[in-house]
């Protein structure tokens, strides 16, 4: 991970990254319904500690606080966070954060039942050492017997195609149509790629506003990350597919040890 890319990408991208949906809030209701399931089955009913380690502006975050859950939100992106409590409190929600690298989480051990990491976060370890430092401090901050849940893009299938762009988002705004295009670039081993993360805004008439951010991913598939989470400590790993969770992103789930 380049901290500094990676940070100045996502601090740039915070005001605009709700813009990516259809509808936020709907979605947030939506992904909360999903990951709620997953934490019930996975450390029982009630009201949970949960750590969303790349929170962003809180897609996951604060649906889960609106459901009941003790939340505590962290990403990279310090203007990411800093939104994600003020979008939580405008929605009657209490949502901490902090600005945090995921390699290095500033919390106590054992501190949480939950750890999120979702969208495709853990992509943005570029390293084998950096994936490990990650997923040591998920280990380190959940409680025995915790959950991990991470998401990432269905990488088995887009390692075997290589496309060189995502499917374009469009999404509707009080300000008119905003138009999200990602182009991408592989790199020479097949498994990284540099992301244009282009956004068009319509603007009054015919006029648009175009705004290019760049990043870079490792595609790292369902083995590579399984080998990964064992490696740091979790156990009974299971993958759960897009079409039978109604996620939009194959979703992992691991035990922690006791």
């Amino acid at each position: 991970m380049s901290d500094p890319s990676v940070r100045a990408f996502y601090d740039s991208l915070a005001p605009d990254y709700h813009q990516i949906f259809a509808d936020w809030d709907a979605s947030m209701a939506r992904q909360a319904e999903v990951f709620g399931a997953l934490v019930r089955e996975g450390v029982g009913p009630g009201s949970q500690r949960v750590l969303d380690c790349s929170c962003g502006i809180g897609t996951q975050a604060i649906g889960l606080a609106l459901a009941g859950h003790r939340v505590v939100g962290s990403d990279l992106s310090p203007v990411s966070a800093a939104r994600a409590a003020q979008e939580a409190a405008a929605r009657g929600a209490l949502l901490p954060t902090a600005a945090a690298d995921m390699r290095r989480l500033p919390f106590a051990p054992g501190a949480f039942d939950v750890v999120v990491c979702a969208d495709n976060s853990v992509a943005h370890l570029l390293t084998a050492p950096d994936v490990k430092a990650s997923l040591a401090g998920m280990r380190r901050v959940v409680r025995d017997g915790g959950l991990l849940v991470l998401t990432v893009r269905d990488y088995d299938e887009i390692r075997r195609t290589r496309p060189r762009a995502a499917p374009v988002q469009v999404s509707e705004t009080s300000a008119g149509r905003v138009i999200t295009v990602q182009l991408w670039h592989w790199h020479e081993d097949g498994e990284r790629y540099d992301q244009e993360y282009v956004q068009l805004a319509a603007g009054e008439g015919d006029d648009w506003t175009v705004r290019v951010r760049r990043t870079t991913s490792w595609a790292l598939t369902r083995s590579q990350l399984t080998e990964f989470v064992s490696a740091a400590g979790f156990v009974d790993i299971r993958w759960h597919d897009p079409a039978a969770d109604a996620f939009y992103q194959p979703v992992l789930t691991a035990r922690a040890t006791r």
